[in-house]
């Protein structure tokens, strides 16, 4: 119950009740339910400044969520990535070679677009990243439909080119299933007579000697006999569509100048004839006049692992049996 408030009036030389105006009691009262007001406001800010509500909370958990997904993506795009560029590689150097078709341009394979198209994207939080991988996705889209297109061209050589195909090259000269017999690789090896730094100019398979020696790829015999530059008993066989095929160092020699020849069929055996220090077969692919490295036309007989092992091997810097 509300008390009563009195005040001594000289005057009338009594006590009289404290009347309040009407306008000062609406003045406390407006006074005091804006002073809750404004100390519910500043509770309020510093709660959301240090708390986060329920729904903050929960986009919170979503955007860290969302963070790892995207991160799993980014790894997954870069192993696609990085198959797609042993690809394109192989379509290139290999099976473009193969079939004498151009290598494609990079600039056709991934060139870049002029322009931003995602520049209304850049202006959200996330909008950096959302365009990064969209032009990611983009680019791997456009290169592995550019590939798709490669394979469907190398398809319809491969029908117009199987003679070709039978023709060039295709499997290692001697059995080497372990991968084991490469000693020495297309390029500058040191001699093994003069130990200066020379070019070599195929592979050196070592072999016992009396090992069979294959041809190939299909052809016709053109050189069966002693040289006397240092191949020893070599044989050449011409392939057609400008490949020849070189053995040299032959112990024997069973096929003869005119004979033809197919692929896998035995023409000779190991040996360490003319200009060579130990039993093997050095192997050599002319394209036109020029020899080329060999490593390249193993495609029938080897998976990717094993072709990228020979090729590790091949690259070793070592020295040549010739």
């Amino acid at each position: 119950m509300k008390k009563d408030k009195y005040y001594y009036n000289p005057k009338t030389l009594q006590y009289e009740k404290v009347k309040i105006p009407i306008g000062q009691t609406v003045l406390r009262v407006i006074g005091f339910i804006s002073s809750v007001l404004f100390f519910a406001f500043i509770i309020l800010l510093l709660a959301y400044s240090f708390f986060q509500s329920p729904e903050e909370r929960k986009l919170s958990t979503e955007i860290k969520e969302l963070e790892t997904s995207y991160n799993q993506l980014n790894r997954r795009v870069k192993f696609i990535d990085k198959v797609l560029n042993d690809l394109e590689d192989r379509d290139n150097n290999i099976y473009r070679v193969v079939f004498e078709a151009e290598p494609i341009n990079s600039d056709i394979r991934g060139g870049q677009e002029s322009g931003n198209r995602f520049e209304e994207l850049e202006k959200y939080s996330q909008g950096k990243l959302i365009t990064q991988t969209k032009k990611t996705l983009e680019g791997l889209e456009k290169r592995m439909y550019v590939q798709s297109k490669s394979y469907d061209e190398l398809v319809k050589l491969i029908k117009k080119k199987e003679k070709m195909l039978a023709a060039i090259p295709a499997i290692q000269p001697v059995s080497n299933k372990d991968l084991k017999r490469i000693a020495s690789g297309f390029g500058y090896r040191v001699d093994p007579v003069y130990k200066t730094i020379k070019m070599h100019t195929g592979l050196d398979f070592t072999a016992p000697i009396g090992t069979p020696i294959y041809a190939t790829g299909d052809g016709v015999v053109e050189e069966a006999n002693f040289n006397s530059g240092g191949y020893g008993n070599h044989i050449i066989i011409n392939h057609g569509y400008g490949y020849k095929s070189h053995y040299a160092h032959c112990s024997k020699v069973v096929v003869k100048v005119g004979d033809k020849i197919q692929r896998g069929q035995i023409i000779g055996m190991v040996g360490s004839t003319g200009k060579s220090t130990g039993p093997h077969l050095h192997y050599e692919i002319i394209k036109g006049e020029v020899k080329i490295d060999p490593i390249n036309f193993f495609y029938n007989d080897l998976s990717a692992a094993q072709y990228d092992q020979m090729v590790k091997m091949a690259e070793q810097s070592n020295q040549s049996f010739d």
